[in-house]
């Protein structure tokens, strides 16, 4: 029997470009045969932090990379199962020598996928080279010197990969190879109110962005509906990596000047920031169950079902609340302030434990990244251990940042008739009101399902003595520890 042919293989995961992406970059510079893989695993298809909407962004991120690579006869082989089913099938036709891919800092199940990989591949000969992402640093022990290393990352050149004279197997050869899989069809529905994937869109919003729309940023950053026009947009295409870090950081300085520097500044800061949250996420990643402060372990909170139906619907009988749902529901997209304020209510106003609205949220965010998710799950929530806790209040913030209600019109069309007063507070209208504006409160639209101000006062009562107890207990630590010390430096300086 002749030897199988030898090939590396360039595993895609939220890596989805062609350009400053090092795993290809390292593929290609072997002069071996690549061949480019993404697997739409069952596990993650089936895992309830998923959803529909982040699939469809994936294929239209891959169709969209196949154009590119059909210039070079090739295209990315997607087949739909396990990843180390995948590989075992692929070894009855070729020897792979090494799989390139970037370290991903994911959900559990992921970070359990590879490490079987990992043996999998020790098992079977076969190399794997995993690579730095967006500057988010493995096996780092403390923070202390991370935004240094991290502005060093993204002042470096991006990577230019010459895909001129590549040594890809070939699209025949693929084509050949995919009857041996189950491949799913990567088109889409093409009307649909969710942000469309691929590197090309990518760069339409973000030069879009940083030509025009950035003139308002700063101004419209908290506003729920201007925030859809002034914002870059670019979280999915980041997420899923359409584009990197640093080719938006980059481009975003190119761009910077007098007459921007406050907005396209904020802008860079938030960038910051993101990778800051996945790096925290990358060392601490037992948030994605338990709280990162220690101190609310003990805190127990009653389940409502039918709390939770009502925020999940939309149908809460705060207006506000109600539009961000409904729209996240619709567009899979929520500025940064309304995605706060729906934790906050859920997890202070309602009092339900966070861990019950992270995969709902989840399957919505269309730029869902475990990296960001958590962190800020848990930091909205006020069980990170900060001490600026937040309670937001959804009226206030409906009269300040939706002041002429465009957005809860939009959104919650059933009160756009009424008073302006009346749309932020329905639930003021007198049975007079009522009948003079033909509306009927408890059919047209829910009465709240809890009383606010008692509600916001409970949540804040209790949470500022946990928090007042939890920074006792951490000094009195401090203060163990340090003495602690203290004495074996003395035992050692003795000996």
């Amino acid at each position: 029997m002749a030897d199988k042919e030898k090939i590396n293989v360039v595993w895609f995961k939220r890596d989805l470009r062609l350009q400053d992406n090092e795993a290809i970059f390292n593929a290609l510079n072997t002069g071996k045969k690549t061949l480019f893989l993404y697997v739409f695993e069952n596990s993650l298809i089936n895992d309830p932090h998923y959803d529909i909407r982040h699939w469809n962004f994936i294929k239209q991120s891959i169709a969209d990379i196949n154009k590119d690579l059909k210039q070079h006869n090739t295209k990315i082989i997607c087949v739909q199962t396990e990843v180390i089913t995948t590989f075992n099938q692929l070894l009855n036709f070729y020897t792979i020598d090494t799989v390139f891919s970037h370290q991903e800092t994911g959900l559990l199940i992921t970070y359990n996928r590879d490490k079987d990989f990992a043996r999998y591949c020790r098992n079977n000969n076969i190399n794997w080279i995993e690579n730095n992402n967006n500057g988010v640093l493995r096996g780092l022990l403390n923070r202390e010197d991370w935004f240094e290393k991290w502005d060093d990352y993204m002042y470096a050149p991006q990577i230019q990969i010459s895909y001129s004279n590549a040594n890809f197997v070939d699209i025949k050869t693929i084509e050949t190879l995919e009857k041996n899989f189950t491949t799913p069809n990567l088109a889409t529905e093409k009307q649909t109110k969710f942000q469309f994937g691929g590197t090309k869109t990518a760069w339409k919003y973000a030069m879009s962005f940083f030509e025009e729309r950035h003139k308002q940023y700063m101004f419209h950053i908290s506003k729920p509906e201007l925030s859809r026009e002034s914002t870059s947009r670019l979280s999915p295409y980041i997420a899923w990596g359409n584009v990197s870090i640093r080719q938006i950081f980059q481009k975003a300085l190119s761009y910077q000047n007098e007459n921007n520097k406050r907005h396209l500044g904020a802008f860079i800061s938030r960038l910051r920031w993101q990778a800051h949250f996945i790096q925290k996420f990358e060392m601490e990643h037992t948030m994605e169950n338990a709280s990162v402060n220690k101190g609310y372990h003990k805190l127990k909170k009653s389940i409502s079902i039918k709390y939770q139906k009502s925020w999940q619907e939309g149908k809460t009988g705060f207006p506000l609340v109600d539009a961000s749902m409904r729209c996240l529901i619709e567009t899979g997209f929520l500025n940064f302030r309304m995605r706060s304020l729906l934790v906050s209510f859920f997890t202070h106003i309602l009092w339900q434990p966070w861990q019950a609205s992270s995969q709902y949220l989840s399957k919505l965010f269309l730029d869902f990244e475990p990296g960001i998710h958590f962190p800020q799950l848990q930091m909205q929530a006020g069980e990170t251990g900060i001490n600026n806790l937040r309670i937001y209040n959804p009226i206030k913030n409906s009269t300040e940042h939706d002041a002429d209600a465009t957005f809860i019109k939009k959104w919650v069309p059933e009160l756009a008739n009424l008073p302006l007063a009346f749309i932020h507070e329905p639930y003021l209208m007198t049975p007079l009101d009522q009948q003079f504006n033909n509306f009927k409160l408890g059919e047209d639209y829910p009465y709240p399902i809890i009383e606010l101000q008692s509600a916001r006062k409970k949540a804040s009562d209790i949470l500022w003595n946990l928090k007042k107890n939890s920074t006792v207990l951490e000094e009195n630590l401090r203060i163990l520890k340090k003495h602690t010390l203290s004495d074996r430096n003395r035992m050692l300086k003795n000996d």
